[in-house]
């Protein structure tokens, strides 16, 4: 399906889709888009097949509009040193009742424009609809928040708004692909391909000073989890691993598997959130799907485009 491309004031973003046992994604991008496989998701935090309360899943790319199925999120009022919202329904008035989804109503995450800040936040709710949270924003730029929830009654959905920070401001370059990431003298490997329109295995394994990690510590009720955001868009999915802590298979660590999906060729940005030692830590990553980006051609002197005279004339 079509999708309407947000851009910023430079490139940025990513996305990618991942589903499991637990949590499964797949994310629709400006391409036509395969239908996923049986038992993964089509969009969202939690949006699954297997989830008969969501009969009408969020449709195209999440996070990309501020308003969908007659939801909308609408910041503010906030007091300073805070970021505050309300997710307003169908009847114009602030929703009140949400389902808990991952041991949380809400999901808060916020990106800068160019991936160098990024954080996942739960804020709370106040009796009148408002959801606080102390301010998750850091230096000075333009920054992407998108509130993951579900209603109650209601389907789960991603909404999206731009949110400006004042002062002196210089984007950062996107780093380069990687396969693998350092956080707090712990590297995260990833292993696997990222293919357009297939649906591909990655593995990111935890270690700590080269040794595997192997008692990683649930957190919001898995072992892992993936945000993703693609380049040149806000594109969104936050997803989690194949299988869930206590299920009688899944073991904490050093790996966790995924299952991703995109629907085009391009750069994403991946974020893995894990806990250890009572400490939640997020592994960053860029990784590209299919032949890289090709290169803008330059572009034709005056010279050549008007002719030797410069007047269109031979």
């Amino acid at each position: 399906m079509n999708t309407p491309a947000k851009l910023g004031a430079f490139v940025l973003g990513l996305a990618v889709v991942f589903g499991g046992a637990y949590g499964a994604g797949k994310l629709a991008g400006p391409v036509e888009a395969t239908p996923p496989a049986a038992g993964h998701a089509t969009a969202g935090h939690g949006t699954t097949q297997h989830d008969q309360k969501n009969p009408d899943p969020q449709s195209g790319p999440a996070g990309l509009a501020v308003s969908d199925q007659g939801y909308t999120l609408s910041p503010g009022p906030a007091a300073a040193g805070e970021f505050a919202f309300r997710i307003l329904g169908p009847d114009g008035q602030p929703v009140t009742r949400y389902e808990v989804a991952h041991d949380k109503r809400m999901h808060l995450i916020v990106a800068r424009r160019d991936l160098s800040g990024f954080r996942h936040v739960h804020p709370e709710l106040d009796a009148s609809g408002v959801w606080r949270v102390p301010s998750p924003f850091g230096t000075p730029g333009e920054y992407r928040a998108f509130a993951d929830f579900r209603p109650s009654g209601g389907p789960a959905l991603t909404l999206g708004v731009d949110v400006p920070v004042a002062g002196a401001f210089s984007p950062v370059p996107l780093p380069g692909p990687a396969a693998s990431a350092t956080v707090d003298g712990y590297t995260v490997s990833v292993d696997g391909t990222l293919e357009p329109g297939r649906t591909s295995q990655l593995t990111l394994t935890v270690t700590k000073a080269g040794a595997p990690v192997t008692d990683l510590q649930p957190y919001l009720g898995a072992y892992g989890h993936l945000v993703a955001l693609r380049q040149g868009d806000l594109a969104y999915l936050h997803v989690h691993p194949d299988g869930v802590p206590g299920d009688g298979k899944t073991q904490p660590g050093p790996a966790i598997r995924f299952f991703a999906e995109v629907p085009s060729a391009g750069t994403y940005r991946i974020y893995l959130d894990f806990q250890h030692g009572g400490v939640v830590r997020t592994a960053e990553f860029t990784l590209v799907a299919g032949p890289a980006p090709a290169q803008p051609a330059p572009a034709p002197s005056p010279a050549a485009s008007h002719g030797s005279d410069g007047h269109g004339h031979p």
